[in-house]
């Protein structure tokens, strides 16, 4: 290596820890006026307008080149962010599902949270966080995991008082999040101590085929189409034709999850044969990933609420019902508070 290259190398890098100190300092409180904090552009994310909201609840806009179109990003800060502007909190990254986006994300039990931030960028309707094989599909570019996590992390990181370390940062996510913060998690160790899953769909093996099939079929059903193998290939077990579904299956990858606090929630739909009923699947398929942590010895808090009949009130059970998903949240959090105080 040339003493030129080292020392483009050494200015890149100092460029780079300058830009970081500026963001991580100048970011306005604005606390007073009771409107949302100016954060500042970089790492690739080009604000689009002003952030909607509260100082503590808002929503702004990003562009970005990894992935066509907005997309929004909902940020629930502690309700005492700027009583003490010394003080850094740790993050909590929600990924949601395939039905509705970041601004929809409306819990209770993430608002109540007054020891960390709570993030939750768009993932899309039929993301998969995951950088797609294709990206020359009707949608254009479709690389949602350089957009979470080359991009969205060091900008919040830059932006707002983070412990920007692996122990105080968790990813969790429903559904189709659900996928994606144990495929983060297990592709990321680094960055995440903790990760966690609400009827996700963590088993896409070849023996799950009904939930490949899903995943196919969030591709093909909603406009415009895309290609079945748009996002990992053909999912047919056929001459190893569907190697990458296995490379991203969070099931046949739980030694992956050493040192990550893991957390598993599911119910059954209310129990009986309900095929058309999404937790009557990701049932077994969460019993299947709780297993082969067990057998390798790993730690996991596995919650199966069954028909929800025991797990709070209103949770029957079925995948869309909030109150499943908060009594979920309620028993989480706090676990999540605990494990990053330690």
């Amino acid at each position: 290596m040339t003493l030129g290259s080292l020392t483009g190398k050494a200015l890149a890098l100092g460029t780079a820890i300058t830009t970081v100190m500026a963001l991580s300092t100048s970011a306005a409180p604005a606390a007073d006026a009771g409107v949302p904090p100016t954060l500042h552009d970089g790492y690739g994310l080009t604000q689009v307008g002003s952030p909607t909201g509260t100082a503590t609840t808002f929503v702004l806009t990003v562009t970005t080149p990894q992935v066509a179109s907005n997309h929004d990003i909902k940020i629930i800060l502690p309700s005492g962010y700027y009583d003490n502007p010394d003080r850094r909190y740790p993050v909590l990254y929600w990924l949601h599902g395939a039905n509705a986006g970041p601004a929809q994300q409306n819990y209770a039990a993430l608002a109540k949270s007054d020891s960390m931030i709570t993030v939750m960028p768009d993932g899309g309707m039929r993301s998969w966080y995951a950088n797609w094989l294709d990206q020359n599909t009707a949608l254009g570019a479709q690389n949602w995991e350089n957009f979470h996590i080359q991009q969205v992390i060091p900008f919040i990181d830059a932006n707002l008082r983070t412990i920007a370390t692996r122990q105080t940062r968790a990813i969790v996510g429903l559904s189709m999040g659900g996928f994606g913060a144990f495929h983060y998690a297990q592709k990321h160790p680094q960055l995440f101590g903790q990760a966690a899953s609400l009827s996700g769909d963590i088993d896409l093996s070849a023996r799950f085929m009904v939930l490949r099939l899903a995943v196919v079929g969030s591709l093909v059903a909603q406009p415009p189409p895309v290609d079945s193998d748009a996002v990992f290939g053909s999912p047919y077990p056929i001459f190893n034709a569907d190697r990458r579904w296995n490379e991203i299956d969070p099931s046949q990858h739980v030694d992956r999850f050493a040192g990550v606090g893991v957390s598993i929630y599911v119910g059954n739909g209310g129990g009986g044969i309900r095929p058309a009923e999404p937790d009557f699947w990701l049932e077994g398929a969460a019993e299947n990933v709780a297993t082969n942590m067990k057998a390798q010895g790993l730690p996991v808090h596995f919650v199966d609420y069954g028909d929800g009949a025991n797990w709070g009130t209103g949770c029957d059970g079925g995948h869309n019902t909030m109150a499943c998903r908060e009594t979920s949240l309620r028993d989480l959090i706090p676990r999540l508070e605990k494990a990053f105080a330690a």
